[in-house]
């Protein structure tokens, strides 16, 4: 079980990678993640987040949701709209959105 893991996040990796080479984001499909942000590279254009199960994970950011980006900070829930291209590889986050439970526990 713990190499079928590592095997998944090695490819997530590799697509991840593969994906931030591309430099025109094609029109394909869209998934969401939500997870817990661990830090940002503003300058770099990625994200590094701990999903639900505990898996940490650096993505590359599209220039879409690079605003956002500069916005976030460690600790905060965030949903990643995560973008494809239509072999359904990895491209990047095109959009970042903070959970609304965040805000509210920060501003207590």
């Amino acid at each position: 079980m713990r190499k079928l893991i590592l095997f998944v996040f090695a490819a997530f990796v590799a697509l991840s990678v593969f994906g931030q080479l591309s430099l025109v984001s094609a029109a394909g499909k869209t998934h969401d993640l939500t997870g817990t942000v661990v830090s940002v590279d503003v300058e770099g254009k990625k994200i590094t987040f701990k999903d639900d199960t505990g898996t940490s994970m650096t993505v590359p950011v599209l220039d879409k949701a690079v605003g956002t980006l500069k916005t976030l900070k460690a600790d905060e829930k965030v949903t990643l709209t995560c973008q494809d291209n239509e072999k359904g590889d990895h491209e990047g986050v095109s959009n970042i959105k903070v959970v609304e439970a965040t805000k509210a526990a920060k501003k207590k």
